[in-house]
């Protein structure tokens, strides 16, 4: 049985380096289940792997999008499913890694078949929300879809948009397509939780903060800001400084909204994962421990 070891935690808690250690223990490459890491150009706001790490140990998953590209967790999951069949004739483990909860449920759990979205249709859904707002669309969905109406976060615009254009692509309720219906696989999963205390964790998250912009956050959202409206850019620490260009903020106000909305993000993913009883929860300083119990788990 071939095994595929997740490490998963909230943002800037310590993925990465336990990520490297465990592929090279496991002489595996690392796939990366980061949304954004996805896209070029954005090494920087997203604390994508240093060209060195990328070097060290073989990495998929990071830069291999443009800005414009439409992606989707389906569409990483289907992705994922044959590159893992392909990694699985030469490695025994697969390491992947990332904080995406989508992502990571998408190949573990399955995601239900959705139909691509057509580009005008979803230009269509992008402008009518930018022209008529978000009650407007609210109004649509809750005449298109009154099941997926009672349950979603009528607040996040991008659930609404996305709901909306599933609606007009396929002409049926979103909800009806939705059947939460888990897939088998055919490897074994091991879920690996990273966390800290909370205090440590928004520690980390100011200082990473701080060395993005010392590495040239302001200078990559620069040469960003011509897309800055594409969704790939709607992402903490470019809409922050973005803003800062806009005479907003000022630069330190900016880079505390950032480390705010970071912080707001880390618990989010948090409760996301907490529902999952299948994560085993560590200190990512405690390796030892972790590699411990990676073996006691592994299907051979």
């Amino acid at each position: 049985m071939k095994n595929l070891i997740v490490i998963l935690g909230p943002t800037a808690v310590g993925k990465t380096d336990l990520s490297i250690k465990c592929a090279e223990r496991f002489n595996s490459p690392i796939i990366s289940c980061d949304s954004r890491q996805m896209y070029k150009g954005m090494c920087i706001g997203t604390a994508a792997p240093s060209n060195e790490l990328l070097s060290r140990v073989k990495h998929y998953f990071i830069g291999n999008l443009e800005l414009t590209d439409y992606y989707s967790a389906a569409m990483f999951e289907e992705e994922f499913m044959t590159l893992s069949s392909s990694l699985f004739k030469e490695c025994d483990s697969l390491v992947m890694c990332g904080g995406s909860m989508m992502y990571i449920d998408a190949v573990c759990n399955g995601i239900d078949e959705i139909p691509t979205i057509t580009d005008e249709i979803r230009s269509k859904a992008i402008s009518d929300f930018e022209e008529y707002g978000l009650d407007s669309l609210c109004l649509e969905l809750k005449m298109r879809d009154p099941e997926l109406y009672k349950t979603i976060d009528l607040k996040n615009h991008k659930r609404v948009i996305h709901a909306i254009e599933v609606c007009r692509q396929t002409g049926k309720p979103f909800s009806l397509l939705r059947t939460n219906t888990k897939k088998e696989r055919p490897f074994n999963i091991i879920k690996i939780g990273l966390n800290i205390e909370r205090e440590r964790l928004f520690k980390r998250i100011s200082v990473r903060t701080e060395q993005m912009i010392a590495e040239g956050l302001i200078e990559e959202s620069k040469q960003l800001l011509p897309h800055r409206n594409l969704n790939s850019l709607n992402t903490v620490g470019y809409k922050e400084i973005f803003a800062y260009f806009d005479g907003v903020f000022t630069l330190d106000e900016a880079i505390e909204k950032i480390k705010r909305n970071t912080r707001v993000y880390a618990k989010k993913q948090l409760t996301w994962f907490k529902r999952d009883d299948s994560i085993k929860w560590f200190n990512p300083a405690d390796s030892e421990e972790i590699f411990n119990y990676i073996d006691s788990k592994i299907l051979s």
